[in-house]
């Protein structure tokens, strides 16, 4: 029988957990978004929510879903943006994985590619029908990026 703890966070667990910890820095009123970027040796790279670029005061973009330059869409940087934004190598990221709490979008799936991450391991696929997620598939198919959904508990964090 092992003395330590085996009930402690498995890697995926922690991983996942840091990401619904970094969605809950975002602003964005109905989704918020969380990456953790991980290399090969269970290390943290980087991390990224979705928000408003550096330096735009975010009280005079709007956060609502409107239309034409009333849409956050325009001005919004997505969580696995800014986490690969936010590594201090961006050529680092080959061969690691990003864990994200919502599945990429294609501008995202593109970054991904692009810096060598080689896999997905998603919490939520709620636009899985739309264009931008099929094109996302299609362009991680396309790249050999694999891709799949979490299944280990989710840690949630009770701000009370």
């Amino acid at each position: 029988m092992p003395e330590y703890r085996t009930d402690n966070l498995k890697w995926e667990e922690y991983f996942m957990g840091i990401a619904v910890m970094s969605a809950m820095r975002s602003k964005d009123p109905s989704t918020q978004v969380g990456a953790c970027i991980v290399d090969q040796d269970h290390k943290v790279v980087s991390i990224g929510y979705n928000g408003m670029p550096a330096g735009i005061d975010e009280d005079k973009i709007p956060w609502g879903h409107g239309e034409g330059l009333d849409s956050k869409y325009l001005y919004v940087c997505h969580a696995e943006f800014n986490a690969i934004l936010n590594a201090r190598h961006g050529g680092g990221l080959k061969g690691c994985t990003v864990y994200v709490t919502l599945f990429p979008c294609n501008e995202c799936a593109k970054a991904i590619v692009q810096t060598g991450i080689k896999e997905i391991v998603y919490l939520d696929d709620k636009y899985h029908d739309s264009v931008e997620m099929t094109a996302s598939r299609r362009i991680f198919d396309m790249c050999g990026v694999k891709y799949r959904r979490y299944n280990g508990r989710v840690i949630s964090v009770n701000a009370q």
